[in-house]
């Protein structure tokens, strides 16, 4: 089993910062990709940012220069920490990743999502 355990949520007023964790446990060989997807109510799963095992990065339009993604490849966690926040970054955020186990091969779970909440 893979597990993604998401922390750091919360409630934060407009122009406030957050920062959120997502580290990986359990049986598998390697990491690959680890992003950050969001969902707003009534509306569908966004990408917000991805990193590769090598530091790469893509961002969607509406975080680019708020949001930051980076890993942390020895402790298997990604972290995204948002800045400037507005009402419309207000989502419950979703980490996932691509592990390789030997048994299945490449597969992608997702964990279990944390509030963030965006108040005037």
């Amino acid at each position: 089993q893979v597990q993604l355990a998401e922390s750091g949520g919360g409630l934060v007023q407009a122009g406030g910062s957050l920062r959120l964790s997502c580290t990986a446990s359990g049986s598998f060989s390697s990491i690959n990709a680890m992003g950050w997807y969001r969902q707003a109510p009534g509306k569908q799963r966004e990408l917000v940012a991805t990193i590769t095992s090598g530091g790469s990065t893509n961002y969607a339009d509406s975080v680019k220069g708020r949001f930051t993604i980076s890993r942390d490849n020895a402790k298997n966690t990604v972290y995204l920490q948002m800045n400037s926040l507005k009402l419309e970054d207000t989502a419950v955020y979703y980490c996932n990743a691509d592990f390789y186990r030997m048994l299945t091969g490449w597969v992608t779970n997702w964990g279990q999502g944390t509030q963030v909440t965006v108040s005037s």
